[in-house]
């Protein structure tokens, strides 16, 4: 008996993937454990490997499209139940057929009997056209259910037609002479133009980014500080202990580690920038979880340092590391970018002299690094220069007060700039 192939739990919050490529063909012999499908979700890829051994009978959903969990991807024929090459499989019992059912009278439908919403609609789908007061019925689907897409796709058109006919305000018989005029100078131009452009689908983790971001936007009040750090102390430090941090822990001794002892000292001071809102409550997270932004190649990722506040300075260099190296390599599990609970993003490292960085939901905080740069400043009256580097906390207003925003910022300058105390007060 054939054996489904599914979409498995793909970890929390995470209902819908895109099937990226099978790396077996229909036909083809496959291993129990062997990999056969790679799914994309919105954080990372997922690998689905064979639940037993035998031949790929079917693949139900190609390459590109959309699946979410419990679906059925494709079926396995086990070696050990296949009939031999003499033998057929037996056949269903053949039922009598059932008499026809007398014709009911004809009805006349009810006037909105025809837009009834489709019965296929994922749940990602349905949430986002409640969000957006859109009737399902409206929506026309590319497949055989209604996806997030569909919905996406009907409001961008929904909001294109309405800035059309906002356009009123033109006279169409001055629009009219002037398309007349260009096509008469530039006849080709759209043919031109279209050849020299591609157009390339976007893949699940930038539609997962991009969606993200606005609703970030949307959903929170977003501001941000600034502040700017001496970081003279700590690259003195690091030169002269850098050596003999490698010899003893086998990793260098980077800038990562003091940030985020940093930004633990100031959370701790600072508890409500590590809180999240859940409805009408807030929820305080008396636990350190803090994520690192990675811009890998198929996007950025924030993967989790778990309970950093726990960990030393070498101890957290290497893990940093080698959540960096799994992002390029792009073999993150899910377990390591889900939950954190504040996040540091660096765009020094690409020279950002100075930025706003946008949160991470359902965080309500995160902090930007920026390029060291050798600039001059005043110290104790005098001219002197000093690598400084400006930093910035962007921040959800409706928990945090720009008083305990700057306080925060100001707390992480302090500790960085007396890397001392971060070993002190651990």
């Amino acid at each position: 008996m054939a054996r489904n192939i599914v979409v498995p739990h793909l970890g929390d919050s995470v209902i819908e993937a895109t099937v990226i490529k099978w790396v077996k063909n229909e036909g083809d012999p496959v291993k129990l454990g062997e990999t056969i499908v790679e799914l994309e979700t919105e954080k990372a890829n997922f690998e689905v490997a064979a639940e037993a051994a035998g031949t790929l009978m079917s693949i139900e959903r190609k390459a590109d499209e959309d699946v979410k969990v419990g679906d059925v991807l494709g079926a396995i024929e086990p070696s050990s139940k296949t009939f031999p090459e003499t033998e057929k499989a037996p056949e269903p019992e053949a039922k009598a057929p059932e008499p026809p059912a007398p014709p009911e009278p004809a009805q006349a439908p009810p006037p909105d009997a025809e837009k009834e919403p489709p019965s296929r609609v994922t749940p990602v789908a349905r949430h986002i056209a409640e969000r957006n007061e859109v009737d399902l019925s409206e929506i026309s689907s590319q497949g055989n259910r209604v996806t997030r897409d569909d919905v996406e796709r009907h409001i961008e058109s929904r909001r294109t037609e309405d800035e059309t006919r906002r356009e009123v305000e033109t006279p169409r018989k001055e629009r009219t002479e002037d398309i007349a005029v260009t096509q008469e100078i530039f006849p080709s131009l759209s043919q031109v133009t279209a050849s020299r452009e591609r157009r390339v689908r976007m893949s699940r983790r930038r539609r997962t980014i991009a969606r993200r971001l606005v609703d970030a936007q949307q959903t929170a009040a977003i501001l941000s500080t600034f502040n700017e750090i001496d970081m003279s102390n700590v690259m003195d430090l690091r030169s002269r202990r850098k050596d003999s941090f490698r010899e003893k822990h086998g990793v260098g001794l980077g800038f990562s580690s003091f940030f985020i002892k940093a930004a633990i000292g100031a959370l701790r001071m600072f508890p409500e920038i590590n809180a999240e809102i859940q409805g009408d409550e807030i929820v305080y997270k008396d636990y350190y979880d803090i994520g690192v932004a990675v811009g890998a190649e198929g996007g950025l990722v924030v993967p989790v340092v778990r309970e950093a506040d726990r960990k030393t300075f070498a101890q957290i260099e290497k893990e940093v590391r080698e959540l960096a190296a799994k992002a390029n390599e792009n073999s993150l599990s899910l377990d390591e970018l889900f939950g954190g609970t504040f996040t540091i993003t660096n765009g020094g490292v690409y020279g950002s002299l100075m930025s706003t960085p946008i949160l991470n939901p359902p965080q309500v905080a995160i902090l930007g690094l920026h390029k060291i740069e050798q600039r001059p400043v005043a110290v104790d009256g005098e001219v002197v220069i000093r690598p400084m580097m400006y930093t910035a906390l962007s921040y959800d207003h409706r928990i945090v007060d720009g008083k305990e925003a700057v306080q925060f910022l100001v707390r992480v300058k302090e500790l960085i700039e007396d890397p001392e105390t971060l070993l002190v007060e651990g």
